[in-house]
């Protein structure tokens, strides 16, 4: 028994305790399986990563965590792509504005307060969320609508999503969905499959931003992407195969853990910015 606690505590991975490793991997793979299904999973993710990697310096959280979430996304939206749930002539243009978005936002973020969002946050995400339990039923199949005018809807909601996700972040795939099945109306599915290309293209960014930094712990970025990868695939699979019975309560989740996370940076700055 002593060797054995011996080698959970004395063996490490950059630097951290194995045990410690295996409790971010178990984090993780919870995290992406709830991305998979309906984004958001940098809402816990993050949380785990700060208390692992403890006094770090946070780029190294935000910068390690965005390589293994990164990984893991290709496999969830491999599987919306082979499933042909994914509509390139939207998805492409999308993703393009998508990353001009959080070009601008990141840019905005650097000359204006974050605390403003925040609040704003705090009013209108109980109202998203009653709308999405409360309205009409999210649908498994793509009601009517003209190509043009989903097509607009699709992009601008890329590029200005596009531009909270560089400016604050948490909960872009669900926004994405959101209004992806309530004004483009496309069905369940392949709002998702879209909202994945469009992560992954963002996220691709992302990840060759923080190597070429050097702030991410690529013992521990492996580790936690080999979970990340088999909670997108068991994620993906779930929600292909069972639509918007899934999806839906679990945006509504996403969303109630996203109002949690932006309180608790409210109260609790230090936790998030140590």
């Amino acid at each position: 028994m002593h060797t054995i606690f011996s080698f959970f505590t004395e063996y490490t991975i950059d630097g951290f305790a194995l045990w410690a490793v295996l409790l971010l991997c178990a984090g993780v793979f919870l995290a992406s399986f709830m991305d998979a299904i309906a984004g958001g999973g940098g809402i816990i993710s993050v949380p785990v990563y700060l208390m692992v990697f403890g006094s770090a310096p946070t780029y190294y959280v935000l910068g390690t965590n965005k390589f293994s979430a990164g990984i893991g996304t290709i496999f969830s939206t491999a599987r919306f792509i082979k499933k042909g749930f994914v509509d390139w002539s939207l998805c492409i243009p999308a993703a393009v504005l998508s990353l001009l978005g959080s070009i601008g936002g990141t840019w905005l973020q650097h000359r204006t307060p974050d605390v403003v969002l925040k609040y704003l946050l705090l009013l209108i995400l109980p109202v998203i969320a009653a709308v999405t339990l409360r309205g009409r039923s999210w649908p498994d199949e793509a009601e009517d609508a003209a190509v043009p005018h989903r097509r607009l809807i699709v992009c601008a909601a890329a590029l200005l999503i596009g531009c909270y996700d560089g400016y604050y972040g948490p909960g872009t795939g669900t926004f994405l969905m959101l209004v992806f099945v309530r004004l483009a109306r496309m069905d369940t599915r392949r709002a998702a499959g879209c909202a994945k290309v469009i992560n992954l293209a963002s996220n691709i960014g992302g990840i060759c931003s923080a190597l070429a930094a050097g702030y991410v712990f690529l013992g521990v970025g492996a580790a936690a992407a080999a979970f990340s990868v088999l909670g997108h695939w068991l994620g993906a699979g779930l929600a292909i195969k069972n639509g918007s019975r899934l999806v839906r309560p679990t945006v509504a989740a996403v969303l109630l853990l996203l109002a949690m996370k932006v309180l608790s940076e409210l109260l609790f700055p230090s936790f998030w910015h140590s």
